[in-house]
């Protein structure tokens, strides 16, 4: 074993200056994550905050828009809370979302795009709500 690895650190957006406004509205106001502190580096972009950990970065590392097919990133799970809330704030906000229960488990799955194509999988623990056969 060469590492010993337990989780998932951050994920890097790659974009261009002209992506990053929208993707820190999706990113703050659609995913609920927070600005936060980022040292002074090379490109533009930001460091988007859960929990106090900087999970998501947005880097204008790019000439031109990255093309939407995903590539070989399917899409990135986030641990996320307030199922009932979350569908309601998607709706509210005009977002377009598809759900899965995951069977065999407590997972419930919510599913949306950012402005670049990126899914973005927001898994919700249903025991953990007090939603076990109610979602």
């Amino acid at each position: 074993m060469i590492a010993n690895v337990s989780a998932i650190h951050h994920f890097t957006v790659g974009c261009t200056p002209a992506d990053l406004p929208a993707l820190l509205e999706f990113y703050t106001r659609v995913v609920g994550l927070q600005q936060g502190y980022r040292p002074d580096l090379r490109n533009p972009g930001y460091w988007l905050y859960a929990g106090g950990h900087a999970i998501v970065h947005l880097n204008a590392l790019l000439r031109e828009t990255p093309v939407r097919d995903g590539g070989a990133l399917d899409h990135v799970a986030l641990q996320a809370h307030g199922l009932l809330s979350t569908r309601q704030a998607l709706r509210d906000a005009n977002v377009t979302f598809d759900e899965a229960p995951l069977k065999g488990t407590h997972l419930h799955q919510v599913f949306v795009e950012d402005p670049l194509g990126l899914r973005i999988e927001l898994n919700f623990d249903l025991e953990a709500e007090g939603l076990l056969g109610c979602a």
